[in-house]
């Protein structure tokens, strides 16, 4: 369909579509929007989300999730009689999409920032206690001064040395080296790509140094260099001024995964038809340019009319509701628009039926595993801890049958967020331990595995946990690694030339929840836009401002 150069019809404050006739174009659109059928492939944060941009506007949506629960990454469990988020658990609060949506949802008064804690780093050579606290001005982990104390700790004095060459060195041109890992080494050294940015890169976002693209991670860095003449030197110039801090972090008391539940609810309210464990087996183009979208429910399949629970009382986590065993038979829908919002395995056998093809960057797997243990005064002076891997090999590049077994991180929710703090009171702390993934550990090998990790990561022995909980995920590429942009470009270029077909989800949009969120909205936002703006409708075919 074309796209109408008409004036865009009135939204109200909720977000749907004002019942106006001021003009033909904002009634045609009307009509669009309330005969308009979308199914979304997935319950994950992306696919709830631009399931509610559809159904707010009078849709008729359906969401079918292959497991048996919504919300993806977010997921709140009782562990110890203290609600603990499993995988996800903060936001950036300079996220303005993932912000509105928060107010959209009512879940602003439920906002916490986090309580401002340094990382440190285990593991440094040289150090008898092995823990030292991440430098204070750098940016990635690059220091802006190699002979700062907090920096010397790390990477000795010939690691300072030889460090102090890149301001002797001839400025690159700007967008020469893309590999941030390849920049720093170059610039500084082994040590300090090695000891002080592969720690902090491979806890952020996963991957090593040499993996992230420069200017995705830290925009203007290599401006700067040409600039000022070194990477040092870069780097002061990107650190925020005195005074002012840098981006903070935030949750939602009683748990991240309150996100879930509200749009869960929201779309229940708007009508919206969610059915979990129904995957999907395959999507094809249909008569009319309309699609047909197949699903084989699974054991234990639901749908949104099994709200509530065996004594009449509704679910207080539709997001979470136990599975009812239905017998429900072969699901076929009929679409207008189809957006696969699952993880990149299943959008590329998806899409590869559609004759789409898809260049992915390889994903990890991680068991993280959340631990309820005893109190340690670690927890209370740091958020995180990342291990620094001797002779530049990387910890994550280790079994995890490794004796011990190598921790890729470990966390601290409970001194991070204080109503968690609270929760667990002065005698327990909550720990969050990442693993490269075993799959033929079992849940309890895993959990002793995480805590053998983590006691050797911190040089201190834990001991069983009062309660424990596994997750094996795979963690999506960030935006930041090198080439993803020109990927996701190529194959959203691919999927565009198929009207009413769309792609969202960490492994396109990269990095967080926040970051999930604004390109599920900005995805969605196009195929709508050229579904409600085609040319003029029959204004006879129905009532414009009939209910649905």
């Amino acid at each position: 369909m074309t796209a109408s150069t008409g004036a865009r019809p009135a939204r109200c404050e909720d977000g749907r579509m004002a019942d106006s006739t001021d003009t033909g174009h904002g009634a045609d659109a009307l009509l669009r929007a309330r005969r308009t059928r979308v199914t979304v492939v997935g319950g994950g944060v992306a696919g709830l989300v631009a399931a509610l941009e559809w159904a707010k506007i009078g849709a008729h949506v359906t969401v079918c999730e292959a497991g048996g629960r919504l919300g993806g990454a977010l997921e709140t469990a009782d562990l110890d009689g203290i609600p603990i988020d499993l995988v996800a658990d903060a936001f950036s609060l300079s996220a303005p999409a993932l912000d509105g949506l928060i107010d959209d949802l009512r879940l602003r008064d439920r906002v916490e920032e986090a309580t401002p804690l340094p990382v440190v780093l285990a593991g440094a050579p040289g150090r008898a206690s092995g823990i030292v606290p991440l430098p204070e001005q750098t940016v990635l982990g690059i220091p802006a001064n190699p002979w700062a104390d907090d920096v010397r700790r790390v990477i000795g004095w010939s690691g300072a040395w030889r460090a102090y060459l890149d301001r002797l060195r001839p400025p690159l041109t700007i967008g020469h080296e893309r590999s941030l890992g390849r920049l720093v080494r170059q610039r500084m050294g082994d040590r300090v790509a090695d000891r002080l940015v592969a720690p902090v890169t491979r806890g952020l976002y996963g991957v090593g140094p040499d993996e992230v693209d420069v200017e995705a991670a830290a925009p203007g860095l290599s401006t700067a260099l040409t600039r000022t003449g070194s990477l040092a030197g870069a780097v002061f110039d990107l650190l925020p001024p005195e005074g002012h801090a840098s981006a903070r972090r935030a949750t939602l008391r009683g748990g991240f995964g309150a996100l879930a539940t509200a749009l869960a609810e929201r779309l229940l309210d708007l009508g919206a038809d969610l059915r979990v464990g129904h995957p999907v087996t395959s999507i094809a183009p249909g008569p009319d340019g309309t699609w047909t979208v197949r699903a084989a429910p699974v054991d234990g399949a639901m749908d949104a009319e099994a709200t509530a629970a065996p004594d009449g009382e509704p679910f207080p986590d539709p997001a979470a509701r136990p599975a009812a065993d239905s017998g429900a038979a072969d699901l076929t829908l009929d679409a207008d628009v189809v957006i696969v919002a699952t993880g990149a395995a299943a959008a590329t056998a998806l899409l590869s039926g559609l004759g789409v093809e898809v260049s992915a960057h390889p994903a990890p797997v991680r068991d993280v595993v959340d631990l309820v243990v005893g109190a340690s005064a670690l927890a209370a002076g740091a958020r995180a801890v990342y291990p620094v891997a001797a002779g530049g090999e990387t910890a994550a590049r280790a079994p995890l049958a490794t004796n011990p077994p190598a921790a890729l991180s470990v966390t601290f929710p409970s001194a991070e967020w204080p109503w968690l703090g609270a929760a667990a009171g002065p005698e327990r702390q909550v720990m969050r331990v990442t693993l490269a993934a075993d799959a033929t550990h079992s849940d309890a090998a895993t959990i002793d595995a995480a805590v053998a990790a983590a006691s050797a990561l911190l040089g201190t022995p834990l001991g069983s946990p009062r309660a424990a909980a596994r997750r094996t995920i795979v963690l999506e590429p960030p935006a930041s690694v090198i080439g993803h942009d020109d990927r996701v470009a190529a194959l959203r270029g691919a999927v565009a030339a198929r009207p009413g077909l769309a792609i969202v989800g960490a492994w396109v949009s990269g990095g967080g929840v926040a970051q999930v969120v604004a390109d599920a909205v900005a995805e969605t936002d196009r195929v709508r836009s050229a579904v409600l703006w085609g040319p003029p409708a029959d204004p006879d075919d129905a009532d414009p401002t009939a209910a649905r």
